[in-house]
Order: structure tokens, then sequence, then C-alpha cells
């Protein structure tokens, strides 16, 4: 038979070490038409290989067409849960911020433990988790092998998480959809996970499954057929955490006071609250950014980007921060902002002081680097014990420094400047920024009780 050959050679595998990623290929050939098939590890490889080597063995037929053992049925590929989730980071990492890479990478992992083919794991639960999560980093899995620790972790995961296709088996497809709501809305100890947490991964998910939509791996989002309450978030800012601006300037003063690392950061937490800045803004902060700074009055900024904070595993750069446009807005578009006359001083004094960093950065970090957040936020805790009373230290006022922010913004309702002018300044939209900020808005409620009554008195 012309389809058919008994003639089969299996070479050795070929490992090629490329830039970006290494990859394995088996070669061999039938009836001398060279064949090969690359894999993105050695097991996988050396798996194929072995099977290939096993069927020549025993003098099994090879088809010309295939250069498949002929004993091998024709199967349709079965896509696993797993696999599937490796071409979804694939196809979004390249659009995806460092952050939302890093939230998509915790979505997925507490997925796939609701999905698993088996009760347990062969590994230990911190080392299939750490493994999920080097999968989901493309940046990291396309450069490097994994460690050693994670090796056999990787191996079960690509054979023990269930096909894509049971989302669409009867009597099957919903209880596995609610298992994985139920698991996202829990955190690593079963806990309840905070509101927030729970539905920016059922936001994932549910993306996740539009894709699997897509590209017809499934027929229809299996979320769509269970009934899942969404958890209630806290969509406004607690007035409780909003500082005045007598425990501002208490606070700024403990900062300079706290330690000569200190005195660098009076202005760095100053733009936080006279200038409404992210920390990730005040981070990327130089010094052309900043339009003027006259000897007296309001001066000017011009903000043109931010630095958030993702990780080292999520960002292009393979550095913790990398440079982005500024949050809610288009790249290559700025914010102006004007700055307080007390923060006109604070960065004049800084700038004469400590000058700029080499790309002009205003604020660098103790050893001449990029401020970190380990660096500012034991400054930030240090000088909050040490400015304010005991029930205000134990109180929620100003937990965190991005309360600075919203103390700022507070600050700019409350004393009556427009609301389509504060949220140009502070990089909001109208909307959003009375939903946010409706409970910080002092005052109002006299003057509508007033005019309540004196529209309905006798």
């Amino acid at each position: 038979m012309k389809d058919i050959t008994y003639d089969v050679r299996i070479y050795k595998t070929e490992v090629y070490n490329g830039k970006r990623v290494t990859s394995y290929t088996v070669r061999w050939s039938t009836g001398g038409k060279p064949w090969k098939e690359p894999f993105r590890n050695a097991a996988q490889a050396d798996a194929f290989r072995s099977e290939l080597m096993t069927a020549a063995r025993k003098g099994e037929a090879f088809a010309i067409a295939t250069g498949r053992p002929v004993a091998w049925k024709r199967q349709e590929t079965v896509l696993s849960w797993y696999s599937f989730t490796l071409a979804y980071v694939d196809a979004k990492w390249p659009y995806a911020s460092p952050n939302h890479r890093r939230g998509i990478a915790e979505a997925l992992t507490d997925a796939t433990e609701a999905l698993f083919t088996v009760e347990s794991a062969a590994a230990d639960r911190d080392v299939y988790r750490a493994a999920l999560r080097w999968s989901y980093s493309m940046r990291v899995r396309d450069t490097a092998e994994p460690p050693t620790e994670l090796s056999a972790a990787l191996r079960w995961l690509e054979q023990h998480t269930i096909a894509l296709t049971a989302f669409t088996e009867p009597g099957k497809g919903a209880p596995l959809a609610r298992a994985v709501l139920d698991r996202i809305s829990r955190t690593k100890d079963g806990k309840l996970a905070a509101a927030n947490t729970a539905n920016r991964k059922r936001m994932v998910l549910n993306n996740v499954m539009e894709y699997a939509r897509e590209i017809g791996a499934l027929p229809a989002n299996p979320f769509k057929a269970v009934k899942w309450t969404k958890p209630r978030t806290l969509s406004t800012v607690d007035p409780r955490t909003v500082i005045n601006i007598e425990q501002a300037r208490r606070f700024l003063m403990a900062v300079r006071k706290d330690s000569r690392r200190g005195e660098r950061m009076e202005a760095f937490f100053g733009c936080m609250y006279y200038a409404a800045l992210r920390p990730e803004e005040a981070v990327d902060l130089r010094r052309e950014h900043l339009v003027s700074l006259p000897d007296d009055g309001w001066g000017e900024m011009r903000l043109t980007n931010a630095e958030p904070r993702a990780g080292s595993r999520w960002t292009n750069s393979g550095r913790p921060r990398e440079r982005r446009a500024l949050k809610h807005r288009a790249e290559g578009e700025t914010r102006s902002v004007p700055i307080h006359p007390e923060l006109v001083t604070l960065l004049r004094t800084h700038l004469k002081a400590y000058g700029t960093g080499p790309d002009g950065r205003v604020f660098i970090g103790p050893r001449g680097g990029i401020m970190t957040d380990r660096a500012y936020l034991k400054v930030f805790h240090d000088a909050r014990e040490k400015a304010f009373s005991a029930a205000e230290a134990v109180s929620p006022l100003m937990a965190v420094p991005y309360a600075l922010r919203h103390a700022a913004v507070s600050t700019w309702l409350n004393a009556g400047v427009p609301a389509p002018q504060v949220a140009e300044w502070a990089g909001h939209s109208v909307d959003v920024l009375l939903r946010v900020y409706a409970k910080c808005i002092h005052g109002q409620e006299t003057e509508a009780m007033r005019r309540i009554w004196d529209a309905t008195k006798p």
C-alpha cells in the first residue's frame, strides 16, 4: 500500500534557545519524508518522541500523509482548561496594563483550583499556585525555563484540568460555572473575599468565557446560565478617612521631622494633599511638569504620565514600575493641576535642597533611585503615628497615602469649586467624581433642608 510505510527513523530532540523562548522539536522521517513537531517544554517533547519510538519498535505502520502511526486514532484535539487559559493570556498580554495582567493571573489561578479533574493536586497548594502564576506571566514564561521546584507541578497541571467542553455538558456546565464563581468569592483561606475583589475577578473570568465563545471553543458563555448575586461594593469614599487642613499640616510637619528621609518626602506627600496626585503620578513627577513655581501665589503643573507599581513579572521592562499614560486618559493626553501656594513653597524648597534625578525626576529614593513603596510607606506610617492623637491614630483617618488625594478632592468640592473643574483637575469624569465623593461634600444638607422648609412652611 502506497499510503503507509514501515520505514521510520526517529532522531534526537533538538533544543532551540531563543532570546524570548526555548523550544523543543521532535524530528523523524517516514519513507524518507521528514517530519517535525515543536513543543514548549522538554517533558512534552520527550513524551511524544517516546510514543513514536514505541510504535516503531512494535512494527506498526505509519501513514505517509500524516507521519503518525496508523493505529493512532484521529481524534479532535481536546482543549483543556489550563491550555486554554495560556492561550487567553497570550492573546491579552500585549494590550493589557501590568496591573491588569496581574489581575488576570490572580483570577485564573483561583478559577483553575475549582477545575481540577481530581480532588487533590500532586503538589503542595502553594507550589501549584506559584506554578500557575509563573505560567500566566507571558514575559517570564517565554524567556526562561520554569524553576526546578515548579516543573513537576506544571506537568501535573497540563494533564489534570477539565476539558473546556465540560462547560457544555448537560448537568455539568452550570455546576462547574458556579464552583468557579464560589471560588473567586473566597480568599485562599476560604473566607469571604472583599466585594471589590470578587467582582473584579468575575469581570476577568466573564471576559475569559467571552473569548472562548469568540474563538469557537464554547458555543456560549456558561456564566450567563448561572444566577449569581453580585456582592455589593463600597463605591464612595468614607468621610471618616478624610483629613482636614489642620491635620494635613500636622502630618506634613511630622514627615519633615521624621528623618532625613522624611525631609525628602514632605513635598511628595504634599503633592497628594494639595494637588490630588495619585501616588504613581507623584512618583513620575518631572521638573518639566512644573510649569510655574512663582515666588508668591498659585503655580501650575501639567502631568503627562504615571508609573503604577505592578511587579517585575507583569511589566514589559522587567522593572516593578512601568511608565504609562495617565489613568483614564489616552496616550499623550495631559492634565493641568493648580499648585496651592503652600505646595509651591514645599516644591521650591525641595528642588533647592535636592535638585532632580538624572531624568528630571523630582522625587528620588534615599539612594538616588526611583521612589519605592517601601520607602515612602514607612515614613507615612511613622509620621501618621506622631502627628495624630491616640483617638485619631486608631481610627480610619488617613489609613493609607491615597487618602491624601481623597482629602484634596473633598476640600475642593466643599470649597464650592464646580464639579466639572474638580473632575478635570483630579482626572475623573464628573459622574464618577460625584458618585465617589458624594458623602464627603459637607455643608449642603443644611441649605437643602432650609429650601425644603421655605417651600413647605405654613
